[in-house]
């Protein structure tokens, strides 16, 4: 009988996908933090995985959102730097979790095909 590693892993892997795609783009906000005109932009984690669950084909084509500042920059840039830090650090957290729980689901994987 063949293991379908993909429902076998399920929401975890998907979840790192989204993690990973996230970082790059809070990373690039952070870059930009000082370029005239520049709009901060995201990703909703909840719902990215909500169209996964729901079985919809996100192949890596997220939908992308501009941040509203709470205050306008002169030069149109609307990153605000200590809010993209942190959401950079609490997306790093989230991929740790998220990494370990796709280990442990690996680690029952390797069980099971050894027999243990």
């Amino acid at each position: 009988m063949a293991i379908n590693f993909e429902s076998a892993l399920g929401l975890h892997a998907q979840a790192l996908d989204v993690r990973v795609e996230r970082t790059k783009i809070l990373a690039a906000n952070i870059a930009n933090a000082e370029t005239p005109g520049y709009q901060a932009r995201d990703i909703d984690f909840k719902s990215e995985l909500a169209a996964f669950e729901s079985g919809m084909d996100v192949s890596r084509n997220y939908d992308m959102m501009f941040r509203i500042p709470a205050q306008l920059a002169a030069d149109g840039n609307t990153v605000e730097i200590g809010q993209e830090q942190a959401r950079f650090a609490q997306n790093s957290m989230d991929f740790e979790t998220s990494l370990t729980f796709l280990n442990m689901k690996i680690s029952g994987l390797r069980s099971a095909i050894k027999g243990e």
